[in-house]
């Protein structure tokens, strides 16, 4: 077992990560009838996709010396109808301004992003729009 889901009724979940007894909530969107007062389903997928990027990248990272401690990510999630599903998630990666990478590093990086789990787990329809901002992050 992952993960224990519960309805709480509302069109809100409570799930708990088995192992570590964390515990996240969600909300359908106000688009979708909900009160979007948390993460909906679908965010949490979008979400997956640039956390899991991140993570493997940092994985990457530490096995070649290639810190990418501070890189921030921005996501959006774009909805579609007709079915109604995600069409499309764009990530932009703003790695920190007090690092510099090489154009090998960049490539590396670059195509750890496109070859994470969640990213050749998502359906082919599902657009994925990566951008690289090398030297954008405030935040270090």
């Amino acid at each position: 077992m992952t993960a224990k889901i519960i309805y709480e009724g509302e069109l809100r979940t409570v799930d708990t990560h088995i192992q570590s007894g964390t515990v996240i909530e969600t909300d359908a969107p106000v688009d979708n009838q909900g009160k979007g007062a948390r993460f909906s389903p679908t965010d949490l997928l979008a979400t997956s996709l640039a956390t899991c990027i991140v993570t493997t990248m940092a994985i990457l990272g530490r096995n070649h010396n290639i810190n990418i401690d501070g890189t921030a990510c921005d996501m959006e999630k774009i909805m579609a109808s007709n079915p109604r599903r995600v069409a499309e998630i764009k990530v932009h990666f703003h790695f920190p301004k007090n690092k510099s990478y090489t154009d090998k590093e960049k490539s590396i990086l670059e195509h750890i992003a496109k070859t994470c789990p969640v990213s050749l787990s998502l359906h082919p329809d599902c657009k994925q729009t990566l951008y690289f901002n090398w030297g954008g992050a405030d935040n270090v």
